[in-house]
């Protein structure tokens, strides 16, 4: 059974960083491409990082220069680094594989910035 487990999050001020990290279980990690997500106004989950099995990066033009994706195939965990968080940085945030999510999403982790 496939297993997303997301932390990370919590409250910061506008310029401040967060470190999420997610691990994962119940797939091949090191031949899957990742991916975070954020949850938007409608309920639906957005892509906006993913990195291949081969450690190409992706990402939505609004964290390009702010966000990293990264991995660990040895702790079968990945991370995003976010920089300069901005208050519409606010949201959700998940984990999945990086092309046609799994069903089975994580409860997420909520990432607040605001001064």
């Amino acid at each position: 059974q496939v297993q997303f487990v997301e932390s990370g999050g919590g409250l910061v001020r506008p310029g401040e960083s967060l470190n999420l990290s997610c691990v994962v279980s119940g797939i091949v990690f090191q031949d899957n491409s990742l991916g975070w997500y954020r949850q938007t106004p409608d309920n639906q989950r957005q892509l906006i990082a993913r990195i291949t099995a081969g450690g190409r990066l992706s990402y939505v033009e609004w964290v390009t220069g702010r966000f990293t994706i990264s991995r660990d195939n040895a702790k079968n965990t990945f991370y995003l680094e976010m920089n300069n968080l901005k208050p519409e940085d606010t949201a959700v945030y998940y984990c999945n594989v990086g092309w046609s999510p799994y069903d089975s999403w994580g409860q997420g982790t909520q990432v607040t910035v605001s001064s």
